[in-house]
This record gives C-alpha cells, sequence and structure tokens, in this order.
C-alpha cells in the first residue's frame, strides 16, 4: 500500500474557501480523501478545483468567530483527518492595539483551534480511532514581527498546543503536527508583496529566492495526514524557502 495515499480517509479543511486551505484541500482530494470544505463563506471555487483534481469533496459553513463553532461536528461522521487552518490577521501599533482586535484574533486562532481539535480527539478516542490533525503556525510562531500583537500571539499558542496535545494523544492514536508557512502569496501578504521595499527586503532574506506559494503549503500538509508521517508528533515543520536557516 502507497503510505502517501489518503484512499478512504475523510478530512475536515478549515478556511478552505481560499488560500492556503484552498490548496490543501485540493492536495488532500487529489490524495483519494474524502474532504469537507469548511468556511464562513462559500467554497464553490474550491469545489469546483477538487473535483477538476478527480478528487471528492463538500461545503460545511462554519465561522470560527464562535470558537465552538465545530463541536458538534465529529460526533459519529467518522472523520480521520482534520487540518486547522482558518485564521484572520489585525494590524496596528501595539500601543494603539485594541481589545476588540485582540479578541477577535486570539478567539478565531487559537480558542477555536483547540476547541475544535478537543472535538475531533474526543470522537477518535471514542470509536478507538486514529486521526490526523495538522495545524497552520506560523514563521511568527518564532519571532515577534511588527504591528500584528495579537496574531503573533496566537500563533505561538498554536506551536504550544500542538506540542502539548501531542504529549497527550501521541501514544492514543492521535498525530498532531504543525506547519509553519513562510511567506506565502496569499490574501494576507498582498499588502506586503504590493510594497516595493517590503517585498525586496523579504525577497532577500528567502534563500529559494522567491514567495512560496499555496501548493507548498499543501504538499506538506498531505504528507503529515498520510502514514508517511505516522512517527511524527508535536512536530513545527518551516515550509519557508530556508528563512528560518538564514
Amino acid at each position: 500500500m502507497n503510505p502517501f495515499s489518503l484512499a478512504g480517509r475523510k478530512a475536515l479543511v478549515t478556511g478552505a474557501n481560499t488560500g492556503l486551505g484552498q490548496a490543501i484541500a485540493i492536495g488532500l482530494a487529489a490524495a483519494g480523501a474524502e474532504v469537507i470544505c469548511a468556511a464562513r463563506r462559500d467554497c464553490d471555487e474550491t469545489l469546483r478545483l477538487i473535483a477538476a483534481a478527480g478528487g471528492t469533496g463538500s461545503y460545511l459553513r462554519l465561522d470560527f468567530a464562535d470558537p465552538m463553532a465545530a463541536r458538534d461536528v465529529f460526533g459519529g461522521a467518522g472523520f480521520d483527518i482534520l487540518v486547522n487552518n482558518a485564521g484572520i490577521i489585525r494590524r496596528a501599533d501595539a500601543v494603539e492595539f485594541s481589545e476588540a482586535d485582540w479578541d477577535d484574533v486570539i478567539d478565531v486562532n487559537l480558542k477555536a483551534l483547540f476547541f475544535t481539535c478537543q472535538a475531533f480527539a474526543r470522537d477518535c478516542l471514542a470509536r478507538g480511532a486514529a486521526g490526523k490533525i495538522v495545524n497552520i503556525a506560523s514563521l511568527l510562531s518564532f519571532q515577534g514581527g511588527i504591528r500584528v500583537p495579537s496574531y503573533t500571539a496566537s500563533k505561538h499558542g498554536v506551536a504550544g498546543l500542538t506540542k502539548l496535545m501531542a504529549n497527550e494523544w501521541a501514544a492514543k492514536g492521535i498525530n498532531v503536527n504543525a506547519i509553519a508557512p513562510g511567506y506565502i502569496e496569499t490574501n494576507n501578504t498582498e499588502a506586503l508583496r504590493a510594497d516595493a521595499d517590503r517585498n525586496r527586503a523579504i525577497l532577500d532574506r528567502i534563500p529559494a529566492g522567491r514567495w512560496g506559494r499555496p501548493e507548498d503549503i499543501a504538499g506538506t500538509a498531505t504528507f503529515l495526514c498520510s502514514d508517511a508521517a505516522g512517527y511524527l508528533h508535536g512536530v513545527v515543520l518551516n515550509v519557508d524557502g530556508g528563512w528560518m536557516a538564514r
């Protein structure tokens, strides 16, 4: 059997309507998984691309502004894979940052992620089934960044929770790992790429010499969801063109 195949697996990918989530959903489907695309907006484009790749997918509306949005999603539904990609960002100087922007980001990026993982793990443990969780962290799981205090705090938290959950669940058949994407061509980085000075400064530090593409993250996520990654637990894997090695 191909250890990289996801045939017969059922996956939930959050924030699957665009960007990294969309690419991950397509990648998992192309590897054979049935993919449920969860987002607060429609995933019609993602589903068309999944079908074009020969895969199977469907849409589930979830808005993680409610951190408990997925509490009832997993029970009895037979999910094998969870990819926590949904996330938001707010930008302002630390001295001006509002409580609302702090709470909004922490609720979606950290609190919702934890309680979604909890609901998924509870179902796996109740069924005695193996499971794969992949959380989307960030370079700001390691670095401080500028003007994104709640995002930085949330992504440091994602890295820590990934390790904690791996410690508790590894021996119970649930792999919990994370991907820390580098600078990827998505909606979140559009402003950076449009700023000629910032764009050049970023490219000058990336050994690969280019911005990442969503597909670069999709391949890593597919691997982490496969049996080939069966002995990986608590890893926060940089997919950054060499940024953190510089």
